[in-house]
């Protein structure tokens, strides 16, 4: 097993002042600490955007209609979206996943089925999902995740799609990190100061029909949307698999939060690319003690912080295996502080 040690030694001896590529440094050290090599490499990397309907959507909560979620799948098909534009820019292979729109899509070229429901319940009165359903999210992303790992993909990031997504992971925020809804709840898709105060009105609501939920599981049951619950499993999959594990923004980083809740370790592969835009991601962040690599007032979702900090990534794996060290270059230098 490599150390840390040696890790360290190598960027250290790199023609540069000691600790002078900042958070480049960190990124180095962590990938090459997950793929247990000094020349650790990005292959095949490779964005899931999970899009699913919410029941909650249908009491205002979304500054667009539910339809929307429907109409931006088409789109991404289409390469139409800001993911798909930004994933051909980095050469990224790109996968959209059907976790629970509704509508039935049929057989479309690019579209892969992993639909549980057409849609999550309304949460404001009923659980969003059963255990039945959950699990079967899990297994889903469980076999899609497996399947591009054996394809020899070793670098995954997570986007989602889906009308009223930030309404449940506002509530999957509060409920497992016992934040305060008001510093979870945000804009979502543009909504006015007044639909937001309306909207965390509504989420109080639920918050009273079901409280004292603080496991994960429960947690994703109750408030959960599909693509939420996906995007959990496959992050849990894909630390199985030992994949670099790339979180975009506000909702991705709530699935991650639930996955972590369920395997604690899952930290030691993730990268947080962005803060979004979104009120509650930089608390969320902060309560991970998670250093996002850009911060560009981003709250698109879809993988697109994931997407445009990959360079960033590269760049930090370019530096470990390209840079010359003192001893190659023949300059003279020293591992020692200055004092």
């Amino acid at each position: 097993m490599l150390s840390e040690i040696d890790i360290q030694q190598k960027i250290d001896a790199k023609t540069k002042p000691l600790g002078a590529l900042g958070q480049l440094e960190e990124l180095a050290l962590q990938m090459a600490r997950v793929q247990n090599t000094l020349c650790p490499k990005l292959i095949k990397p490779t964005m899931l955007v999970f899009a699913a309907d919410h029941g909650i959507a249908a009491s205002g909560v979304s500054a667009y209609p539910a339809a929307v979620t429907v109409q931006m799948v088409r789109n991404f098909l289409q390469g139409g979206a800001a993911i798909n534009v930004f994933c051909k820019q980095h050469q990224i292979d790109l996968h959209i996943v059907d976790a629970g729109v509704n509508y039935d899509f049929g057989k479309m070229e690019g579209l892969i089925d992993a639909k549980v429901a057409y849609g999550t319940r309304n949460f404001l009165y009923e659980p969003a999902m059963t255990s039945n359903q959950l699990q079967q999210c899990f297994k889903h992303a469980s076999l899609l995740v497996d399947r591009i790992a054996q394809d020899g993909c070793n670098t995954i990031g997570f986007g989602e799609m889906g009308i009223g997504n930030t309404s449940s992971a506002s509530m999957l925020m509060s409920a497992l990190t016992g934040i305060p809804l008001q510093h979870c709840v945000g804009k979502g898709t543009g909504l006015t100061e007044t639909a937001v105060k309306q909207k965390l009105a509504l989420l109080k609501q639920a918050q009273v029909k079901h409280p004292k939920i603080t496991d994960p599981i429960g947690a994703l049951v109750t408030f959960g949307g599909l693509e939420i619950a996906q995007m959990c499993g496959a992050m849990l999959c894909a630390y199985k698999n030992n994949m670099i594990i790339l979180v975009d923004g506000f909702i991705a980083t709530v699935a991650f939060l639930c996955a972590k809740m369920i395997n604690e370790n899952i930290g030691s592969h993730a990268i947080f690319c962005h803060q979004s835009n979104e009120h509650g991601h930089q608390r969320l962040l902060e309560y991970l003690q998670a250093k996002p690599l850009i911060s560009l007032n981003m709250r698109v979702g879809e993988g697109t912080g994931c997407a445009i900090a990959y360079p960033i990534i590269q760049s930090a794996l370019l530096f470990l295996n390209e840079m010359a060290s003192f001893e190659s270059a023949g300059i003279s230098g020293s591992l020692k502080q200055p004092s």
